[in-house]
């Protein structure tokens, strides 16, 4: 009698096996000569005439390097399986940061932003592989989604305040901002992810982003998990209310 547990194992592993080939190693480089490594997924099918969404996807300091590889460690398969089960296809941009590097610049004393808005030619370079990808792809414009963990959670804020006119909705997990620029992306559809307990990002730095928004006048979402620890990507990325919400978010 064949064992249901093990049928399905292996069947989950499939999944996860066609979503790593659907990831091509791939490399980027902006007029300024700055070089993005990153991973592309695409629909397996794309039909004439039709947009898909895009999702940009910022990991966090664990992994960066010049491999093109660890930044697939989380939330990358998770993005792709949670769109793949509403039937969603969608284009996926996963970038590495080099090694030695951040996304953007973090007072680690005070847990917030520092250059948020100033040059970055490394953050630049990676909107300029979207703004590249939109005009060369059949990407739905009105639907691109960003979302970070950790450092890509604070690169995630950051983001949003430069291109606040081309984001459907964010999702930050685990990072923080600068509070002080929070009314220049009010408009967008933010739904922000926390634990409670973590030891490595402080709650605060969440709380303090949504605060300054609603202040702003924003309506930002924020769910923070009681007794959860650093990892609140796992536990975010496994949840189909946030795949459904964030499909539900059209620029307009």
């Amino acid at each position: 009698m064949k064992n249901p547990l093990g049928i399905l194992v292996v069947s989950l592993l499939g999944n996860l096996l066609s979503l790593g080939a659907e990831l091509e190693v791939r490399e980027f480089t902006a007029k300024d000569g700055t070089v993005v490594k990153y991973r592309w997924s695409a629909p397996e099918k794309i039909e004439p005439g039709k947009t898909y969404p895009l999702v940009l996807f910022l990991h966090g300091a664990g992994e960066r390097g010049d491999d093109n590889t660890a930044q697939l460690k989380h939330g990358v398969h998770s993005i792709l399986t949670g769109m793949a089960k509403l039937d969603q296809p969608v284009f996926l941009i996963a970038p590495q940061c080099p090694k030695e590097r951040w996304w953007t610049p973090v007072d680690m004393e005070k847990m917030r932003l520092s250059a948020a808005g100033q040059p970055n030619p490394l953050l630049e370079g990676v909107l300029a592989l979207v703004d590249e990808t939109t005009r060369t792809q059949p990407v739905d414009s009105k639907r691109f989604y960003l979302t970070g963990i950790s450092m890509g959670g604070f690169a995630t804020w950051d983001v949003l305040g430069r291109i606040p006119d081309k984001i459907a909705a964010a999702v930050p997990i685990c990072g923080g901002g600068d509070s002080s620029l929070a009314a220049t992306y009010k408009e967008v559809p933010i739904w922000a992810f926390h634990g409670e307990a973590d030891p490595v990002v402080p709650v605060r730095t969440t709380q303090e982003m949504i605060s300054a928004l609603e202040k702003a006048g924003g309506k930002p979402k924020a769910t923070y998990y009681p007794g959860v620890e650093h990892d609140s990507w796992t536990r975010t990325y496994d949840d189909p209310a946030l795949f459904r919400w964030l499909l539900d978010q059209h620029r307009n």
